[in-house]
């Protein structure tokens, strides 16, 4: 069963500390996001190996392996976005509609297992993908269509809202 789209524009996470996890991504440090997101992996393996990972709490939220399976392709998405921004001047980025992704790869129906392998190399390749970025090349910037604007040091403050938000989301 769908859940209704989060239409949402995120980008305040730049700006503030979120009131509901409490994550400030404005206060990260660029050179902490790759040990931020490794740090990460293990306890969403851990939300994986739960007996009622596939179990939505209610009509409206994901199962916790839906919100893994997101955060998985989140950082596939963010690993492509980065390689953009190193490689072009000023891209824009191809849209991702993550609910219609949800729908289409059947999240609640994958093995978690295999979410949590595919999770951890996608997590390890792009903590190392971030970490790989010279100091001269943190201000290279891309956009996406709706006109938010990144550097690559916005783009992965911005990003690592996302994992941490969704373990708060599951209580991971």
């Amino acid at each position: 069963m769908p859940i209704d789209p989060d239409t949402k524009n995120w980008t305040w996470v730049l700006e503030r500390a979120c009131p509901d996890c409490g994550f400030d991504a404005s206060a990260v440090d660029y050179d902490d996001i790759p040990d931020l997101i490794r740090a990460d992996i293990e306890r969403w393996h851990a939300v994986l190996r739960r007996d009622d990972v596939a179990v939505r709490p209610d009509d409206s939220t994901w199962s916790a392996l839906e919100y893994a399976a997101h955060v998985r392709d989140a950082h596939r998405i963010f690993r492509t976005r980065l390689a953009l921004v190193s490689t072009e001047d000023d891209p824009e980025f191809a849209n991702w509609d993550q609910d219609a992704t949800a729908l289409a790869e059947n999240y609640n129906a994958q093995n978690p297992a295999t979410v949590a392998s595919e999770l951890g190399d996608a997590a390890r390749a792009l903590a190392d993908d971030f970490a790989a970025v010279p100091p001269g090349n943190r201000q290279r910037t891309g956009r996406r269509s709706d006109g938010s604007n990144f550097s690559v040091e916005s783009l992965a403050a911005y990003y690592i809202h996302d994992p941490v938000h969704h373990l708060w989301d599951v209580r991971g």
